[in-house]
Parts: structure tokens; sequence; C-alpha cells
């Protein structure tokens, strides 16, 4: 009871932090500071034209890369080879004491001390054709520096080091109106940037949740992609020719909190009978958005079932899914919503049985105060044909489950400060578990970049937050970008 209670007291205390933020940054506050800071933040004012179109109100929601058209890379560069990247450091400082597993040495301290490398090469070829090859690498020191034998060989293969090809494709336009594009890559369905519904088609790194926004989470998957333009309609025909599953926390981890080891995951091997199929039929508008979805994929979260050898292992099945997605802009506002009915799902309770859930989510972004914007989101998922059996261990599962995303930026000092706040909760008030992070990212120069933060989380219901609030942790990074 009295945990309960300090859970909620830190959620409470976390909602008032939020809160607080807002309160500070309202307009009238915004006026005072900006006297303050006169002669170095620019105000509003200064601009003209305050979003009275959409694509002023959808600033910072432009179409993403992989839209753009070949044309449009070819006249944006002198050279026909571009390099780019960017190269830091790391780190992380877990504030509470703790131990994964129960019973090793204490957890308290430094938890990351990771060099990391990004490189990206693009590469011109001709008015209508692109290539991009990308790779990411990081070594964390500190495994080393506290102690290698202190740690699980699962968590030093996860966590010290690794190395990977990011996306890495080929992109032309063969025919007028038609582009293609073959390769690693990533693509993004949906509208929300804080909850999945629709967006499914690329696993994610969940590792270290909530220390990193979605958009640096996804993982880039083999395909193919085919993209026709009709009018104001664009419908795309995607095959996935790489089997990829999200990276969750693996046993001895700090955010892995069960003192058991799971078991083994089947894989599934990429081949012809085993791709992935997506279609996608989008209409951009004046004031608004459309999009229509249907996938044909293995469900990234995995369920338990006795296999022929009469073991247990966990299995990905095969399921399907029909989604749309739709934002409406007016004025400061924009509003959206999206709505993914999934079929096929598995549970360990209810062998040979399969279950249909439906994914709703609704909501909304402001803008209307200076260089701010705020966010929030609420998502429900229902599964139909609902067993108590199925609240039990190994699938803990919900006939419902509510999660709701708070998000507010605001910018500073012509755009060089930017400041982040966000809350996730599982149920109104965290009863399932909960995060806030804060973070700070400062422009040093054109090519240093210094960020700052913590992270604060709530144990709950979930199996996943079980006495996750001993991750609280401080984190910070340098990077230089070239």
């Amino acid at each position: 009871m009295i945990k309960n209670q300090n859970n909620q007291m830190r959620f409470i205390f976390g909602v008032l932090l939020f809160l607080l933020f807002i309160a500070l940054h309202s307009p009238v506050q915004a006026d005072a500071l900006d006297q303050v800071l006169e002669g170095f933040d620019a105000t509003e004012s200064d601009t003209t034209d305050h979003r009275d179109t959409l694509g002023d109100v959808l600033e910072g929601f432009e179409v993403p890369e992989d839209r753009v058209s070949s044309d449009e890379a070819d006249s944006s560069s002198q050279s026909p080879v571009h390099l780019s990247g960017a190269a830091g450091l790391a780190g992380a400082v877990n504030l509470v004491s703790h131990q994964r597993p129960k019973g090793s040495e204490n957890r308290q301290g430094l938890a990351k001390l990771r060099g990391e490398l990004d490189l990206t090469c693009d590469l011109t070829l001709g008015r209508t054709w692109r290539a991009r090859a990308t790779g990411t690498a990081f070594y964390d020191a500190a495994f080393r520096l506290n102690g290698r034998d202190n740690y699980t060989e699962q968590t030093l293969d996860q966590y010290e080091h690794e190395a990977e090809l990011g996306e890495t494709w080929l992109q032309g336009s063969p025919l007028s109106g038609l582009d293609i594009r073959v390769g690693r890559q990533i693509v993004v369905w949906g509208k929300s940037d804080n909850i999945r519904v629709t967006d499914i088609l690329n696993p994610m790194d969940k590792r270290e949740p909530g220390m990193t926004d979605i958009e640096d989470l996804r993982l880039p998957v083999t395909m193919t992609r085919l993209d026709y333009s009709l009018g104001q309609w664009v419908v795309t025909g995607i095959a996935v020719h790489e089997i990829r599953f999200d990276k969750w926390p693996v046993f001895g981890s700090d955010y892995y909190t069960s003192d058991t080891i799971l078991p083994e995951e089947e894989t599934q091997k990429s081949s012809f009978d085993n791709q992935e199929l997506g279609l996608s039929i989008a209409g951009t508008f004046s004031s608004w958005e459309t999009a229509f979805y249907w996938a044909r994929l293995f469900d990234d979260t995995s369920h338990m079932e006795l296999v022929s050898d009469g073991t247990c292992k966990r299995l990905h099945a095969r399921i399907t899914m029909l989604g749309t997605a739709v934002s409406l802009a007016r004025g400061n506002w924009l509003y959206k919503a999206e709505a993914a009915l999934l079929d096929g799902l598995k549970f360990a309770a209810l062998p040979g049985q399969d279950k249909t859930r439906l994914d709703v989510l609704a909501g909304i972004d402001y803008s209307g105060f200076t260089n701010t914007t705020i966010t929030l989101e609420a998502a429900n998922r229902h599964l139909f044909g609902f067993q108590d059996s199925m609240a039990q261990s190994p699938d803990y599962a919900r006939e419902d489950e509510f999660q709701w995303a708070f998000r507010i930026s605001r910018n500073f000092l012509h755009d060089r400060l930017e400041t982040v706040l966000l809350v996730q909760s599982y149920e109104p008030l965290g009863q399932g578990g909960a995060l806030e992070r804060l973070m700070c990212t400062y422009d040093l120069t054109d090519h240093w970049e210094a960020t700052m933060g913590v992270v604060l989380y709530q144990s709950g219901d979930k199996p996943a937050f079980k006495d996750l609030n001993e991750c609280n942790r401080l984190f910070f990074s340098v990077h230089y970008s070239f």
C-alpha cells in the first residue's frame, strides 16, 4: 500500500511539474521573458502570416524525406557524392540503488558511457535516381569501468557494443508519377508522434524505454516500395523481405526487472513465403490529410507456445491489420486520429485460437504560444473475446488498455535551445506504469550539440513497469555533426 502511494505521489508530482512549466511559459510570462532576452530571442510579432495556412500549422510535420522526389534531391546537391555524419559521447547515471538480477552488484551510479558514430553517404545518379547508405556503431565503456563480470552475457551482448547497417537503399523514377525504392528503409504510417497505432511496419529499439523519441527508435528493414501519384493521392505498395522484431531489454539489464530468463525466441527466416506486405492510399488536401492502410505481417510482440519437441518458445503470429489515419488543421490547432483493427493475435492461455483487437487514438497539437508546441494524445486498445485466463502469466493481457501521452516543447535563443517535457502513462493515473522525461538540447555551434535531461519512472501493473522506478536516470550527451 505504501509503495502504491509513493508511486501515485511521484506521478502527481510529475504532473504538477508539467503544469508549472506551462504556467511559467504562458503568454503573460512569455512577454516578460522576451523583455529580459530582448536582443537575443526573436518574438512571434517579428514574423508575418501567423500560421494562416496548413503549411505553417504543420511546421515541423513536413513530408518525410522519403517522399521527396528524385528531381528535388538532384537539384539540391552540387556534388554526386555527399558524406555526412555525427560522432559523440552519451552517458547516463542511475539515481536509485538496485540490483539486476537480485544478488548482483549495486547498479547505482554510472550506467552508460557510450561513444557513438553515425555515417551517411548520399549518391546522386543522374536526374531521377539516387542512393543512400548509412551505418551506426557504438561502444559503451561503462561495462569495463564497472567490471564486466558484474553483468550477464545477454547484457554485454546487447548493450556493450554494436555496429549496424542503417537505411541503405536505391531510389528512382522509371516512369512519370512512379517512384521505386529498394533496400533497407523506414516507412512511417499514421499521424501520432508518441503512441503507435497504425505505425507497425518497422520494429522498434525498446532496450532503454523512455530515453528517446519514437522517431529515433525505428529499425530499418529491407523492403521494396512503389509509390504512384494520382493527383492529390499517393498509392504505395510495400513488400518487406527482411524479418526483424523489436529489441527488448534482456536478462540482467537495468530495464529487465524479472529474475528469470524468458524462453528462447523463434525468429522467422527471411524467405519468399515469409514476405510481409503493406498497402497504403494517402491523400493530401488544403487543410487536412487522410490515409488508409492494410498490412499482412508478423506480430512484433511474441507469445509463448509449446512446440513439437515439448519445449516452450516465444513465437510471432502472422497478423493482418486494417487501419486509417486523418489529420485536420484549424488555426493553431492540429487534430489527428487513428484506428487499427488487428486480427490473428495469439495468446498462451488460448492455444490454437486467434483474437482481434481494435486500437483507437485521438490527439491534438497546439502551437499558439511563441516557439511552443503542446501535444496531447490518448489511445485505447480493446481486445475482443477476452477471457480471464488471458490476464494471467505469461500473457498479462487486458480487455481494455488505456494509454496517454503529453508533450510540450519550447525553443529559446533563436532556436538554439530546445526544451522538451514528456509524460507517458498507462491508465489515467499511471496505475499500469508511467514515465516522465525532461531534456534540454543546446546548439553550442553549427556543429556541436549538447543535451542533458532526466527520466523518472513509476512502477505499475504492467510487467514491463514492474520495479521500473529503480531505473530513474540522469543522462547527457555531446555530439559533433559534419
